[in-house]
């Protein structure tokens, strides 16, 4: 008991932050599903179909993780991390689109179960670049504050 006990509170900021983040995670994913069926069945293609859902999916997810999932993280500017995060959401969508673009022209699947699949794959290839590029890049740690005295050592006035 003292084993587990000891893990949790050893991992259980890490737990908690990726909790909070596969909770935006999974309604993002609903949200880019979501579209990018409806996109579909509007008649746009299925890679501009992914592009369009994935602008208005990433945009909420940006919030959510700014606001709540990152929030104890430094701020380092809202306008550098919206940037970053755009950028590094621009470099995961690639994932999804070589995942459909692999299905629909090279498989020869045109089928709608069969690109919801391609986007799954892509979805989780590219959930996972994301949660560690957004640590090291976008959400940074909080930095300690420097003390303006040092214990025991006597400051001149």
């Amino acid at each position: 008991m003292d084993f587990a006990k000891g893990l949790y509170q050893r991992f259980s900021s890490l737990l908690h932050e990726l909790t909070k983040f596969g909770t935006i995670g999974a309604v993002a994913f609903v949200v880019d599903t979501g579209l990018y069926n409806v996109f579909l069945a509007l008649g746009m293609g299925p890679l501009t179909s992914k592009v369009a859902a994935t602008v208005v999916s990433a945009t909420f997810a940006y919030l959510g993780n700014r606001f709540w999932t990152f929030r104890h993280r430094e701020q380092s500017g809202l306008g550098r991390e919206y940037f970053l995060f755009f950028l590094l959401n621009g470099i995961a969508l690639l994932f999804g689109l070589l995942t459909i673009g692999f299905t629909k022209y090279t498989l020869h699947l045109h089928d709608l179960l069969s690109l919801n699949i391609a986007n799954f794959v892509g979805v989780g290839l590219g959930t996972l670049f994301r949660y560690w590029s957004y640590k090291k890049w976008v959400f940074l740690e909080a930095t300690e504050p420097i003390p303006t005295e040092l214990p025991g050592v006597k400051q001149d006035r």
